[in-house]
């Protein structure tokens, strides 16, 4: 079969994804390549084709200008855009940021356009402009205006609270200060008051204020330390370095001021790891890339000061562009909460049209033909008929309860206001509280499917710590005294032997240290010198304190291992390194530096020793190791034993080996080293070559084991939150082995768990989509739609997939341009009917793809997606949010999460030593990750019973309040008139049933926190949407009809040919009036303690309070002074205490009540008894239940020689200090002649031979 191609692009179809490489092609969009290329006419094809070969190529993309000190160019017409009819604005972003939603002019309009967008609220505005008109008017105006006026209050409050922490925030951040070049000389200036173009200094430990150029530094060289922990929530420091032009010319204040370079670059983007751009300075041009940007939300570390040309400011820096769209996110009850409301509105336009119609009918029959009913009005039935159906509108209005939704703020408020104050989500070390950013998404933590975490900082702590190694086939690292014996519980060893020991380094094997001080084995010390010799850690002192600052954290550790345990690195110029060994110091010179990267997996270096030898010092992973070992290597296997007990301890591991080089072996290696070195094309691969050359014939030493500490309580949060039926997937930017690791030591995956990889799963997709290819043609839109599994059932699979593998599986891999330029015009109606086609096809082919694939991942117990993008994660979480319809949770820690967060329903940021940013995009933030079990668990859980028991009991309430009126009209000639007073409808959901039902909403627990936790299996009521759907709301929708039945009929049969002990009849319409009012009252509070769980004294309290708050205020409003005052507004006069000292009708209101409540209470103990829940048995047998068990983690039984995986290889996914160190431009020195050559980059790594 013949695949159809795309017209206008050629897939890469010979190159497979590399499993090493991020994608960051995040901004690369089809229509952007088509813009590039050239619109021709057929018959010009070849003349243009020969004009571009010999035109200058022009970098189109470089169109963002910056003039350094000079504020004026950037206001030049040519960059002004047109923002709001003839109001222009710079294109270049001010400094400042800007959160908050209101000021204080724009405030009350705007929250108040915003409140009426609300359907309930724009309804009630209406029923309260037609109670303005007399002739349709049948309740007072006051009855809508006094609810109304009071949830719009309380909703504005919020607000305003709300807004005006944004507003604290975003003061604090734009009023930080930095130094501005202004008049010739720096003064400090605010953060909001910087412009691009500005030139700054910054200092030691300042937050960096914008993307900038970096000018010059402290440093040699102009080299700067930065910590990106606010972008990727890394603690290890990179460096970046300055021009050598702006380094030489750009270091006094009088340079900086008069500097008047000029750039082009790329307009702003979101990709954090490249720039494009040039500087025009002294009649000459400088190419610019990401090395030599400092970007907004890095801090200045161990540099003095610095100075940068401010490139991109505000929304244009790229921490901004990667802050994706914010969201505005509303919960699933509040979309179906929304649905619902507008059933009621159709029930209640239905139910008034009836009524009118009945009234027309009556009218006509009755009324005309009854004289005492006239009333002075010569209307039609019809036009009658009209407007009682606005009157009906009016009187059935609370069938829409004005109060839901200030009711559900007030109740969501409240959750918040718990979960911040919930000590046991309270870190001390950092001092950090649980934090609910947001108030309206509370009851969806109860409704999770999917979490979607960050590993580096958010499941880990990035610290890694030296656990053991294995030397000569030994293990070392268990808990053994000096005399190799085993013991349970030992003391730390004491370091205090070595005056550079750190003192922070927990370690319990006595016996190496006994190895280590005899001296006995010399491989021991070798192992030791081989760490603090091979590696590309940078080292400074300050205070006498010697501080080493690496490209990864992997390898800080090992070069500090190597120090407390004798052999410390202390110094290295450019061609020496300096070691301390056992006390005493020896100097090496170095002869070439190969640094790692991805392919190579490993690093060497090459040293002569004080007594003339030349030795190659190896590290790297385990696999590239044994394939250059000697085949003489008598602890080989004994070493692969060991890295397999260190794999299944989940450590990160290293073999680390040595071989002997002789002089005229390392004299012929040499000169291929310098040629490969000025190769002119093809260097990197020239330079591989060679290195595979001498890295060969290796003796092994050992192997050792580093610990990537996960945070305290993940894996026992992890296998809690899958008991909930809750699937845990992890897109990290990190590599496939470091990840693959982290998913072994959380317990994610298991030596039981199947691994599918990016190249395994493309098989299943591509066969899938041949038979669904297959499947199709004329008839497949009669076909049934076929869910086929992709793997079969049973067995515990997970799926491991780079960035790379996800954007060829999703089709998102980006197309080459054709080489054939493109008809572009003219083009006829076929060939655009034939491109739309085609697109068509496609997208329907891509949209097929993603859907299999989220299918497939969701088949798998565990997914984890590396190396991935900060688009590509939020990518993948849309993706499932879009074909399973599922509630979605992300939580990260760094700003390379924050689009991840703000796609997902709900977005949580973990607040520690990675920053800020993605807290402040976050709706919850905790310190740790294992908060996360009680957040869902325990918060998430009783927010989501609260909000359904509320709103099932909410519409319940008021369907038996406002039906009465319905019953009551087939009785008064369908004319409006309401069953109650006027002061009793206003006050019904504002005093008399408002309390109760709040503190059932915010107090109310089926099981305590500990039994939530110790069954996470009750979780599942919130994803299966068991508590409140439209079952559930006509349930409430049917009780309150029956309850608004006996409500009214039971009164009405007992007032019939009624007369009281004192001879008057009680059976007046104020005295019904009371009586059904006093019922209903007494009826909602006693049906609201049926349905709280948990009882406390301010539970009973609210209950008993609110009817006797109803009767109090009942009895004020029937007396006689409050009428003499308000003759119009209170016409019950004496009613209240002439209707109830009838004992006939205490007993009408106590029937009432028992038949309405005990048929529910009959019901409920039938259904506890017959069909009980899960949380129903558990609140039966919770006495059973005694303290909490300590979780116990299960244990992997380990088979010798069998593990199933590899051991993960502890290395940093990106180039190390080589190039720096090699370059010297780290080291105060003068330059070798040598170094020309190197300081031209036609060389990769340094060396030096000994004249």
């Amino acid at each position: 079969m013949n695949r159809e191609r795309d017209s206008e692009t050629t897939l890469e179809e010979d190159s497979q994804p590399n499993d090493e490489v991020v994608p960051y092609s995040d901004d690369e969009t089809e229509d952007e390549l088509d813009e590039q290329e050239p619109a021709v006419e057929p018959e010009q094809n070849r003349v243009n084709r020969e004009a571009e070969e010999n035109r200058e190529p022009v970098r189109k993309e470089c169109t963002w200008q910056v003039k350094a000190n000079d504020r004026s160019f950037h206001e030049q017409p040519q960059f002004m855009n047109t923002t709001f009819f003839c109001l222009k604005e710079s294109k270049y972003a001010s400094n400042a940021i800007k959160t908050y939603k209101y000021n204080a002019i724009t405030f009350l309009p705007m929250n108040l356009f915003e409140q009426f967008k609300r359907a309930a609220n724009f309804y009630f505005l209406v029923l309260l402009i037609l109670q303005a008109i007399p002739q349709i008017s049948t309740l007072a105006w006051y009855t809508t205006l006094v609810p109304l006026l009071l949830v719009l209050g309380i909703t504005a409050i919020k607000d305003l609270v709300d807004d005006v922490a944004r507003h604290r925030m975003d003061k604090e951040i734009n009023n930080r200060t930095c130094e501005v070049i202004k008049d010739g000389r720096f003064k400090t200036v605010k953060w909001k008051e910087v412009q691009v173009g500005d030139v700054i200094r910054l200092k030691k430990n300042d937050f960096i204020p914008a993307d900038i150029l970096l000018l010059s530094s402290s440093e040699p060289n102009s080299l700067c330390y930065v910590e990106t922990a606010e972008l990727d929530g890394e603690t290890n420091l990179k460096f970046k370095m300055s021009l050598d032009v702006t380094d030489r010319y750009l270091q006094k204040e009088s340079a900086l001021a008069a500097f008047d370079g000029f750039i082009e670059c790329e307009e702003p983007n979101n990709r954090l790891d490249k720039f494009t751009g040039t500087l025009f300075w002294r009649n000459s041009s400088y190419p610019l890339d990401s090395d030599k940007i400092l970007l907004r939300g890095c801090v200045i570390r161990n540099t003095d000061f610095c100075h940068g040309l401010i490139v991109f400011a505000g929304a244009d820096t790229k921490i901004m562009k990667n802050s994706g769209k914010t969201r505005f996110k509303r919960t699933k009850i509040d979309y179906l909460m929304n649905y619902m409301v507008y059933t009621i509105f159709v029930v209640l336009i239905l139910l008034s049209a009836g009524l009118a119609i009945g009234h027309a009918y009556w009218e006509a029959q009755v009324g005309n033909y009854s004289w005492y009913l006239y009333d002075g009005q010569d209307n039609s039935p019809s036009y009658r008929g009209f407007l009682t159906f606005w009157g009906y509108i009016i009187v059935l209005n609370t069938m829409v309860p004005i109060s839901l939704y200030v009711s559900v703020e007030v109740i969501r408020l409240g959750q918040s206001y718990f979960i911040n104050w919930d000590l046991q989500m309270y870190y001390p070390e950092k001092d950090t509280p649980a934090k609910a950013r947001t108030t309206t998404l509370n009851e969806q933590l109860g409704q999770i499917h999917y979490i979607f975490t960050d590993k580096t900082g958010t499941l880990t702590q990035n610290i890694m710590t030296f656990k053991k190694c294995c030397i000569n086939g030994q293990i070392y690292g268990d808990h053994r005294d000096s005399s190799q014996h085993q013991h349970g519980r030992i003391d730390e060893v004491d370091f205090s032997w070595n005056t550079f020991a750190d003192g922070k380094l927990m370690f319990y094997d006595h016996y190496l240290i006994e190895q280590i001080q005899s001296g006995k084995e010399p491989e021991v010390r070798e192992f030791f010198f081989l760490l603090a010799i091979c590696h590309t850690v940078m080292v400074d002192r300050t205070n006498g304190e010697i501080n080493y600052q690496a490209a990864s954290p992997d390898e800080g550790a090992l070069v500090t291992a190597a120090r407390n345990f004798g052999f410390a690195f202390l110094a290295r110029t450019q061609n020496t390194i300096t070691i301390s060994e056992m006390g005493r110091e020896r100097t090496y010179n170095v002869l070439a530096l190969l640094d790692f990267n991805s392919d190579r997996k490993r690093m060497s270096i090459i040293v002569r020793t004080p007594e003339g030898h030349i030795r190659l010092y190896c590290k790297g992973a385990d696999t590239v190791i044994y394939e250059r070992l000697h085949p003489m290597n008598p602890t080989k296997q004994e070493t692969q034993d060991a890295l397999d007990v260190f794999a299944n301890e989940t450590l990160r591991t290293l073999c680390l080996c040595y071989k002997e080089i002789g002089e005229n072996e390392f004299a012929e290696w040499n000169k291929k080293f310098i040629v490969a070195s000025l190769a002119s094309s093809n260097r990197d691969q020239a330079l591989d070559k060679v290195y595979e050359e001498i890295e060969k014939d290796l003796i092994l030493l050992g192997a050792t084991a580093i610990e990537d500490k996960l945070q305290d309580g993940v894996p026992e949060t992890i296998s809690k939150l899958a008991k909930a039926d809750i699937k845990i997937w992890v897109l990290t930017g990190d590599k496939k082995e470091t990840a693959e690791n982290i998913g072994f030591a959380c317990e994610l995956l298991t030596e039981e768990t199947t691994i599918c990889y990016g190249e395994d799963i493309n098989a299943l997709l591509q066969t899938r989509r041949e038979n669904q290819k297959n499947r199709g043609g004329v008839y497949a839109k009669f076909a049934p739609v076929l869910n086929e599994p992709f793997f079969p059932t049973g067995g515990n699979r997970a799926l491991i997939i780079t960035g790379s593998w996800l954007n060829e599986i999703l089709l998102e891999k980006k197309t080459k341009r054709s080489k054939i330029l493109k008809l572009k015009f003219p083009r006829t109606e076929e060939e655009r009917r034939m491109r739309t086609e085609s697109k068509r096809r496609l997208e329907a082919n891509k949209e097929q793809q993603q859907k299999n694939f989220v299918d497939l991942a969701c088949e798998c117990s565990a997914v984890i997606c590396c190396r991935v993008t900060p688009k590509q994660k939020a990518m993948v979480v849309e993706l499932v949010k879009k074909y399973k319809k599922a509630i979605t949770l992300a939580i990260g820690d760094g700003a390379n999460d924050v689009n991840m967060i703000k796609t997902a329903h709900i977005g949580v940021g973990i607040s520690g030593q990675e920053g800020m940013q993605a807290v402040m995009s976050s709706d919850y933030s905790f310190a740790q990750f294992r908060y996360l079990q009680r957040l869902l668990l325990v918060h998430g859980r009783w927010s989501y019973i609260r909000m359904c028991k509320f709103l099932r009991y909410f519409f319940y309430k008021n369907f038996a309040f406002t039906l009465a009126h319905f019953w009551y009209s087939f009785f008064n000639g369908y004319s409006a008139q309401t069953v109650y007073e006027d002061w009793f409808i206003t006050l019904y959901n504002v005093l008399y049933t408002s309390l109760p039902v709040l503190l059932v909403g915010l107090l109310d627990q089926d099981v305590s926190d500990k039994l939530s936790l110790r069954f996470p299996n009750l979780y599942e009521v919130g994803q299966k949407d068991s508590l409140f759907n439209y079952k559930k709301f006509f349930i409430s929708l049917f009780h309150g009809v029956l309850t608004s039945m006996i409500l009214f009929f039971i009164p009405l049969g007992a007032y019939l040919q009624t007369m009281g002990q004192d001879g008057e009849a009680p059976s007046d319409y104020q005295s019904f009036a009371v009586t059904v009012a006093s019922a209903l009252v007494i009826t909602v509070n006693f049906q609201i303690g049926l349905d709280t769980s948990y009882w406390t004294f301010v539970n009973a309290f609210s209950i008993f309070g609110s009817i006797a708050l109803y009767f109090g205020i009942m009895f004020d409003f029937h007396s006689a002074g409050i009428h003499v005052l308000f003759p119009s507004a209170f016409q019950f006069t004496g009613t209240a205490p002439n209707a109830l000292r009838q004992p006939y009708l205490w007993l009408t209101i106590i029937l009432t009540v028992a038949v309405c409540l005990l048929p529910i209470i009959a019901l409920r103990f039938l259904c506890m008894t017959i069909w009980p829940s899960e949380s129903d048995k558990i609140q039966k047998n919770r006495k059973k239940y005694k303290a909490e068990e300590q979780w116990k983690r299960r244990q992997n039984v380990f088979r010798r020689g069998v593990s199933s995986r590899r051991s993960a290889y502890a290395f940093s996914h990106q180039r190390g200090y080589a190039d720096l160190i090699s370059s010297g431009r780290s080291i105060c020195k003068k330059r070798s002649p040598l170094d020309a050559i190197i300081a031209d980059g036609t060389a990769e790594y340094r060396r030096t031979v000994d004249s």
